[in-house]
């Protein structure tokens, strides 16, 4: 047994198991693992919010998507609520830099929330082919939105998105010298990874870039 192969006091209570576990597939997991040993996967907050978020950075840098996101909580007043957003008109949203779009799936996840879609209590009694589909009901939510809100909110330890540039990058560089990945390729590679599979993506994107992305 390979023993402190993370030290963040907040990692999920699976982290250490998963991080031994992987070691033990290929000397690259050590080498991953030991090098961003500092930090684990964290969630910012609770499903509405993080959600929102998701939505809000869809499709523009995490710098952008940061400048966006602190106006949004400008607007809100900092509260950070279904009934607080769908209280701001239009105007105000959209000065915030968020398109007619993604107003409009803001409103979809207000109203999906508010309709008791979106406890914790609800997601947590279904498994994560089921929570994602059930996610994927919402506007503007597609499936990598939905396996980013399982993996970060709901801190589920086995999902493996294979759509994920990043993830078939980190596949790429780590284990086959840059040679192109896809989908395919990610799902067959990520087999072996079970039931690790999120803990196996998350030091792929930091192989790619050491900075720390939470949801």
């Amino acid at each position: 047994m390979i023993q402190g192969l993370n030290l963040d006091p907040e990692a999920p209570a699976y982290w250490q198991e998963a991080c031994e576990a992987l070691a033990l597939h290929s000397p690259v997991w050590v080498n991953l693992i030991q090098r961003h040993s500092d930090r684990a996967l964290r969630s910012r907050g609770a499903p509405y919010e993080t959600m929102l978020r998701s939505l809000v950075g869809q499709q523009i840098s995490v710098k952008a998507a940061d400048a966006v996101w602190t106006r949004v909580l400008d607007a809100l007043n900092n509260l950070i609520t279904s009934d607080s957003l769908l209280a701001l008109s239009d105007d105000t949203l959209k000065a915030t830099g968020l398109s007619r779009q993604k107003i409009a799936y803001a409103r979809a996840l207000s109203e999906f929330e508010q309709n008791g879609l979106l406890t914790l209590e609800l997601l947590d009694g279904m498994d994560d082919e089921a929570c994602t589909r059930h996610l994927c009901e919402i506007k503007g939510v597609g499936r990598w939105t939905a396996q980013m809100f399982l993996m970060f909110c709901l801190r589920r330890p086995n999902v493996w998105p294979v759509d994920d540039i990043g993830v078939q990058r980190g596949i790429s560089r780590q284990f086959f010298e840059g040679e192109p990945i896809g989908p395919k390729e990610a799902l067959q590679f990520g087999e072996k990874l079970k039931p690790w599979r999120t803990v196996a993506a998350w030091y792929l994107w930091r192989s790619l870039d050491p900075a720390v992305v939470d949801y």
